[in-house]
């Protein structure tokens, strides 16, 4: 570590009164007490600023920031007052008689007038050592295009004046205000850089050089490079992020200007664009990408993606001063935790006080832990519930139109919305899906004006408190275990089938059974994948009404909804920790390749039947985002008793193959050798040189009619009770089931055993006579084709359709991922990427192909 470059930083404080927690103009009586090498006035009477030593450490440096901010705390605190590092405080009065002494407060209030009334804001300027103003210059151009990054990491100014503005940094949009604020100057020397400030002060835009208020500047003081676009930071530990994060971006800027390689061309106004949407969405919603194509357009991908990758490509020269180690794990705890104003808008929503808000910020600024509020109060939210009256039980209001405690946050937010800001998120939330290209076209149904049928995604997310979501893994990794299990043995021994406990006819009749499904390896993880469909109809209880074990859909879709609700909707912010999605990828390919017959050698693809799927844009989604290749049929072939991907002039073997096609399509769909590719694929699986997830046969398993027995198979495989409760089912193939179900065809749900995607299903109580009467022809005419449930009260959920909030039924699909364990028994991942499916208003049905919608669901921690 020889010449490392020093880091040092400027933190600005909001002053508050300690009993009303709003902002006050005594900055000067605590800066009385306070040594003046280190502690100065702002603009604003109500501000404080504090200059950091310069160190070579990271530590040192968050060493010096906590120690600066306790001796600020010792000296308010007996005055009654307290100190707060974020963008904005939620209470403040302008006024024009806050403004701090001094000739040059003086004219910028003349000059500026409002503009300077409104700079109750405070940021964290971070200073990097470079050799001299030529490249200081040089970097400001340079750094440019990452800044946004660092801004969403840092936005914590949701709160301006009383009122939740929707931005994380609304301190950007006011300082945005000033006429010298925003990229830096299309400048590439020290003497252009000094001619551009001398034109601007003939021009009487501003006095002096400290005026220049560029993201990136020239010190004009210090013979540093400064960063200016960040909020002040509630935690040390972002300060210290975003100071060593400039730090490497400043160490490579500096060698790709001695390498004399070009400045990025990314033009003035895109900067401004990805800046303003860090700010209005912090780490919460998506981030444009401008700095990784080059050349190319810019892009939409998540904070997450953006921020990993950022730390990444700086790995060099963090690893140069010793820094990787520290700023990735500081990376990945912002992730955790989300920006500062998502904490703030988690503070509001437990009882919609800005006083818990500042008091958080308080604890915070502190490194405390911030104080628990009481319990929630509920808002009556009276405009967006007029005329909402659920027919059952509703998840989030309750029988006398009151919202459930759970919910209250959430109505807080969209009160603040109304009907009519609710309508224009909507169609932002269009506008955002054809950008991206989420559809999901359904035979039958119009696709829209695009020609393609938008993925139909209700803004209203559905909340799964943190009990019911253990109950129900616990659950669903329960019932995969039997699922497992029940497979394996009867394409085995059919030991279920010999006790008795599963009727032979059952399995020897199943529509799902194949040939293929006796070849897999007897110790393969056959459902790889599984996704399991519940209800809830009433409070407390979880029903399982199918589960799916062939291609199970949904996954992608329930990351995809996440994204695109928090793009449109980012200040939606729950008091409770949500479970993330972004390891999901990575979860389920690690699940995909366990047991993959080269080890962690061999190589993974994802087929697909191609644009033909309505589920394609998830497959081309989930690739991506595991990194694995997308591929048809058409370019994979068998030789020498190996899978091959073929194209390019190449090939490459593939021993671990995410099958999201159907069974019987594959085996009759062509190779790259214009072959039936699935008689060889079978034969390659069976000896164990490629492994098929989901394998081929689990239809067995997950027809309607043997649906009825997964509580005996529970019971028998693991001596267990179930968990999670079953629809009691009457299969028609047995005489005295088929006279009850006639009999009673107008109170029950009539189900196709081989049915899917909600076709062919009939619910008794809302049918016409003739459709009963066709339907009962069907049952005497193919017994062993019908199984009849009771109806279940499926719970209702508010969703925003037609300009109002309505109770429409709600189910919810739990994906869980299965991988070789140890003693040969399968390990269970219950993935929170859970999607809930919206049926039409008054409609019990929830397939897209049957009209239905989604939701995103927000599992909370």
């Amino acid at each position: 570590m020889g010449n490392v470059p020093l880091v040092g930083v400027e933190e600005e404080f909001h002053v508050v009164g300690l009993a009303d927690r709003r902002a006050a103009p005594d900055a000067e009586r605590l800066l009385e007490h306070l040594d003046g090498a280190e502690f100065f006035p702002e603009l604003q009477r109500s501000l404080v600023e504090t200059n950091s030593p310069a160190t070579p450490s990271l530590d040192e440096l968050r060493t010096h920031v906590r120690r600066l901010r306790t001796r600020l705390r010792e000296a308010a605190e007996p005055l009654g007052l307290g100190v707060v590092a974020a963008g904005t405080v939620p209470l403040v009065d302008l006024s024009g008689d806050d403004i701090s002494a001094g000739a040059r407060y003086e004219r910028m209030q003349h000059e500026y007038q409002m503009l300077v009334r409104e700079q109750h804001i405070c940021g964290v300027q971070v200073h990097v050592d470079v050799p001299d103003r030529d490249t200081a210059v040089q970097v400001s151009r340079r750094v440019s295009p990452a800044l946004p990054t660092l801004l969403a990491i840092t936005a914590s100014s949701p709160y301006w004046r009383g009122h939740d503005t929707g931005y994380a940094s609304y301190r950007s949009m006011i300082w945005q205000r000033w006429p010298t604020a925003g990229p830096p100057g299309d400048v590439t020397t020290a003497a252009e850089y000094d001619t551009m400030i001398d034109e601007l002060i003939a021009s009487g835009t501003i006095s002096d050089a400290g005026m220049l208020y560029f993201d990136v500047r020239p010190s004009a003081h210090l013979p540093t490079v400064e960063l200016r676009l960040c909020d002040a930071c509630p935690d040390v530990d972002d300060v210290v992020l975003v100071a060593g994060l400039f730090r490497a971006l400043v160490a490579r800027a500096r060698a790709d200007t001695e390498a004399g390689r070009p400045l990025p061309r990314a033009r003035h106004e895109l900067l401004r664009a990805a800046g303003w949407r860090a700010a209005r969405s912090g780490l919460e919603g998506d981030l444009v990408d401008i700095g990784r194509a080059p050349g190319g357009p810019p892009t939409l991908s998540s904070p997450s993606m953006q921020l990993r990758a950022l730390v990444e490509e700086l790995r060099p020269w963090l690893e140069e001063v010793g820094d990787h180690e520290q700023v990735a794990e500081l990376a990945e705890g912002v992730l955790a935790r989300g920006s500062g104003a998502a904490a703030q808008r988690r503070a509001f929503g437990r009882r919609g006080s800005l006083t818990d808000v500042v008091d958080d910020l308080l604890a915070r600024t502190y490194g405390e832990r911030p104080p628990s509020a009481p319990a929630e109060t509920v808002p009556s939210a009276p405009e967006l519930l007029h005329g909402y009256v659920p027919p059952r039980y509703d998840e989030a209001v309750d029988a006398t139109g009151a919202v459930r405690p759970g919910y209250g946050w959430l109505f807080r937010s969209l009160e603040r919305l109304g009907p009519r800001g609710l309508a224009a998120a909507e169609n932002a939330l269009r506008t955002e899906q054809r950008a991206r290209g989420v559809t999901f076209p359904v035979p039958g149904i119009e696709p829209g004006d695009d020609g393609e049928r938008l993925f139909p995604l209700d803004l209203v997310p559905r909340i799964i408190e943190s009990q019911d979501w253990a109950h129900l893994a616990s659950g669903l990794e329960q019932r995969i275990r039997a699922l497992e299990c029940f497979v394996r043995d009867v394409y085995g021994r059919r030991e279920i089938v010999r006790d008795r406990v599963v009727p032979a006819s059952v399995v020897e009749q199943a529509p799902g059974r194949t040939r293929a499904g006796a070849l897999v390896p007897p110790d393969a993880v056959r459902i790889a994948v599984g996704g399991i469909d519940l209800v809830r109809d009433d409070a407390d209880g979880w029903v399982v009404l199918e589960d799916n074990l062939r291609v199970p859909s949904g996954i992608g879709f329930s990351m995809m909804s996440r994204r695109l609700i928090r793009s449109v909707l980012p200040d939606l912010e729950s008091p409770s920790e949500v479970r993330h999605l972004d390891d999901v990828p990575d979860r389920l390919r690690a699940a995909l390749a366990a047991g993959d017959p080269d080890g962690p050698d061999g190589e993974a693809a994802l087929l697909t039947a191609g644009e033909v799927d309505p589920a394609f844009f998830e497959h081309r989604l989930l690739a991506e985002a595991m990194d694995v290749p997308l591929v048809t049929p058409a370019r994979l072939q068998v030789t020498d008793g190996a899978l091959f991907l073929v194209g390019g002039g190449r090939r490459r073997r593939i021993t671990t193959l995410y099958r999201r096609m159907d069974e019987n399509e594959l085996a009759t769909a062509r190779g790259a050798d214009h072959r039936p590719l699935g008689r060889a694929l079978w034969a390659a699986m069976a000896r164990g040189r490629v492994a098929l997830r989901n394998a081929p046969g689990n239809g067995v398993a997950d027809d309607k009619l043997v649906y009825a027995y997964v509580p005996e198979m529970i019971r028998y495989y693991l001596g267990e009770k179930p968990v999670l409760a079953s629809v009691p089912t009457l299969p028609c193939v047995d005489p005295l089931a088929r006279e009850q179900v006639l009999d009673r065809l107008d109170r029950l749900v009539l189900k196709p055993v081989d049915g899917y995607g909600g076709a062919g299903i009939v619910i008794g109580p809302h049918a016409g006579r003739a459709e009963l009467d066709q339907v009962a022809a069907a049952i005497r005419d193919t017994p062993a084709g019908w199984v009849a449930q009771d109806l279940v009260g499926i719970s209702t959920h508010p969703t925003f359709t037609d300009g109002a909030l309505r109770p429409q039924a709600v189910d919810l699909r739990v994906f869980a991922v299965q991988s070789p364990g140890a003693g040969g028994v399968p390990e269970v991942d219950v993935l929170p990427a859970a999607l809930s499916r919206v049926a039409p208003p008054g409609g019990m049905i929830v397939n897209s192909s049957r009209g239905g919608g989604a939701k995103d669901t927000w599992v909370l921690a």
